[in-house]
């Protein structure tokens, strides 16, 4: 884990924005009028997906992808200027909140400036050409890390950016060695000492395919040599099959129990119901109550929480990449004040330095998850199904209050009566 990384990121809700769909202008400027709102959800950190110039060779649908990314070190004039952006970062800093940026470095678009620039820094297939590994990124011509000129361009990038903005998304993380993030990390130091960095580390399954077929991919637990925070695809697969149905619910949790078992003492996961890559979770997810208790299970969760904006008004459709797709507010659905009501009881309620333990009841879906440092003990109680029952949920038997609704919990021996809500108490 890097030395630096402080535990209390886990305690932090970040908020995820697509510029090109968050409002019908589509523009840096016209996402200021929204960040009080954003900010009474409990965000702590923005991050903008990549906010800077697409290519147009090769490009996928109408607009192009903005993971095909021409230039490192301007925006993209559809949003705005720089100074707008640096605008919109003074606006998010005004209300105590810290903004954080994407960064593609392992590929870029094929008429990228860099490729015409410095066609050295890319990868050649066996003809000569520019081409990527991954046959299904059809848009974009992959770096070369072989060439250590490339890191020094890289580095002055991430520095240049680091002198506006907090952190760093860093796109398919996995794929550029540890070795440059570490080295880019200790130089974006020296201008930002609390730069926070995210690894957006791959698919357990993609990953071991990547290496087999030749593919450089850092597994998770070298990610951490570097990064304060990463993806939770490690264990996605399995959750992804336990939306389907394919799999049960003590499968998932035991997976939550590994990591909790296997990485250092101050590993942070992002945990998300969704993001821009994955289906919105009410595709998957009708029901409200249901909803409602997955939403509280994730805020439960040890690490830092992501809302991908849409989720608060229950989007089911995911925007597409390619494409204008502003995220519809008109749904007559807004889960605003629950979000809030989470997030204050992440940060007053549930602990930095927690363990973490979870178990289940297959039968009735319900997740019994506990949060523990010795100090105090939480218990959470999540009916995925909105099923009731009894739980063994090694509590002393006794009167609680359940910090998300107020209500009285009882426990009698050693069991609590679950009604399909979710619960929260602390001991």
């Amino acid at each position: 884990m890097a030395k630096q990384t402080d535990i209390n990121l886990r305690s932090k809700v970040i908020y995820s924005v697509y510029v090109r769909n968050h409002t019908e202008e589509g523009t840096f400027s016209s996402v200021i009028p929204d960040l009080d709102r954003i900010k009474s959800l409990g965000t702590d950190i923005i991050w903008f997906l990549p906010i800077h110039p697409i290519g147009i060779k090769g490009k996928k649908g109408s607009l192009g992808c903005l993971y095909a990314n021409r230039d490192y070190r301007t925006v993209n004039p559809c949003y705005g200027t720089l100074e707008d952006f640096k605008k919109l970062v003074d606006e998010i800093h005004a209300r105590d909140m810290k903004c954080m940026i994407d960064v593609v470095y392992n590929h870029t678009s094929p008429n990228s400036v860099l490729s015409e620039e410095h066609p050295e820094f890319f990868y050649k297939k066996e003809n000569g050409d520019f081409g990527n590994k991954v046959g299904d990124w059809s848009d974009v011509i992959d770096l070369d890390y072989s060439n250590k000129e490339l890191w020094q361009y890289q580095i002055d990038s991430l520095v240049m950016w680091a002198k506006i903005v907090d952190g760093f998304r860093c796109d398919v993380a996995s794929f550029v060695p540890v070795e440059f993030w570490k080295q880019a990390r200790e130089a974006v130091a020296e201008v930002n000492p609390d730069c926070i960095w995210l690894a957006e580390t791959v698919h357990s399954g993609f990953g071991v395919m990547s290496r087999k077929e030749g593919i450089y991919s850092a597994n998770d637990y070298e990610m951490f040599s570097a990064f304060d925070i990463e993806y939770e695809y490690d264990i996605r697969e399995v959750f992804d099959k336990y939306l389907k149905g394919e799999v049960s619910l003590s499968h998932y949790l035991d997976m939550l129990n590994f990591q909790e078992a296997i990485y250092p003492d101050n590993y942070d996961k992002l945990r998300f119901l969704e993001n821009h890559d994955q289906p919105r979770i009410c595709s998957f997810v009708k029901s409200e109550s249901d909803l409602i208790n997955y939403t509280a299970f994730l805020y439960f969760l040890k690490g830092t929480t992501l809302i991908y904006a849409g989720q608060e008004f229950e989007n089911a459709h995911l925007p597409s990449l390619f494409e204008k797709e502003v995220i519809d507010r008109s749904t007559g659905k807004d889960l605003s004040n629950f979000l809030a009501k989470l997030n204050e009881i992440k940060k007053t309620e549930l602990d930095d330095d927690d363990c973490f333990r979870a178990a289940s009841d297959d039968e009735n879906d319900i997740a019994i998850l506990e949060r523990d440092n010795g100090k105090s003990r939480k218990i959470g109680v999540f009916s995925l199904k909105s099923k009731g029952g009894e739980v063994a949920a090694n509590i002393p038997d006794g009167n609680y209050t359940n910090l998300i609704d107020g209500k009285n919990i009882t426990v009698k021996d050693n069991k609590l009566c679950c009604c399909g809500s979710p619960v929260i108490i602390k001991i």
